[in-house]
């Protein structure tokens, strides 16, 4: 099947943003994509706490969530919103938005959220200190899709730290996992394609990643090269830049299929117990 990586450079306007994401999933549907996966916080990127709280809104009136439900439809594809900023019920009282994903059946129906599970609480340099928690509250649930061609796990950006998370959701059958992301340059630059053939790798999995790419209006960097890793580890498709773009790539399911015969991990793993001397 074909599969496509829509990598954005999205500002502080959520209705340019909707738009810039439309052409760049028709140009993908175009070239023949079934799957198509955004980055993670594709509708607005606003560092800014007060303002981000100004702009956001729920998830049934997003502009991106009410955008991709349309081009799902109108292209019969299955659309995967990587992620936007969306207020929550509680928002009111603890100020915190929900950092949430999406996913579209060619129906145009919305079959499955995702609140980012693991927040961006680090100091990697003097120019990347963030404090994630503050401004989103961080889901609870893993959840995996039906997608009829294959079921897909999903997760969002630093989520990838937690390998522990891609074996459940491939012990619960993703032959398809997913890391839609807005990577900040350093960490880019050190550990994204490591860590995402090593998530590929330990699952006998397909990597799909969307990333953000660039210098963004809030003034963040972000390391773009939205990616896609097979099963055994190779590279099956990587945009080698920071800049806008879509990246199509065709992929065998039966790879995943025969990576876990052959190297049957899930079925493998024990439960252990732990001492400490």
């Amino acid at each position: 099947m074909r599969v496509a990586c829509i990598q954005m450079r999205s500002g502080t306007d959520p209705a340019a943003n909707a738009a810039i994401m439309g052409d760049l999933v028709s140009e993908a549907a175009a070239q023949g994509a079934q799957y198509v996966q955004t980055p993670e916080m594709t509708g607005l990127l606003e560092k800014n706490p007060k303002r981000l709280l100004e702009i956001i809104e729920p998830e049934e009136s997003d502009p991106s969530f009410l955008a991709a439900g349309e081009l799902a439809k109108r292209h019969g594809i299955w659309l995967h919103l990587g992620s936007t900023a969306i207020r929550r019920e509680e928002t009111g009282t603890d100020g915190r938005a929900a950092n949430r994903g999406g996913v579209f059946s060619p129906d145009g129906t919305l079959v499955a959220t995702y609140d980012k599970i693991h927040m961006f609480d680090v100091a990697v340099d003097e120019n990347n200190r963030w404090q994630e928690s503050a401004r989103y509250a961080p889901g609870e649930r893993a959840v995996t899709v039906d997608a009829g061609f294959a079921r897909i796990g999903l997760s969002i950006c630093y989520d990838i730290r937690f390998p522990q998370l891609y074996r459940q959701l491939a012990k619960a059958g993703a032959a398809i996992l997913t890391c839609p992301a807005a990577f900040t340059r350093p960490t880019g630059k050190a550990h994204w394609e490591t860590l995402l053939r090593a998530r590929a790798i330990e699952n006998g999995a397909f990597m799909i990643a969307a990333a953000q790419g660039g210098v963004h209006e809030d003034g963040r960097e972000t390391w773009g090269h939205s990616t896609v890793v097979g099963p055994w580890g190779e590279i099956v498709g990587r945009l080698d830049h920071d800049e806008p773009g879509v990246l199509v790539c065709d992929i065998d399911l039966e790879e995943a299929a025969s990576a876990r015969r052959r190297l049957p991990v899930l079925e493998n793993e024990r439960r252990f117990a732990m001492t400490k001397v």
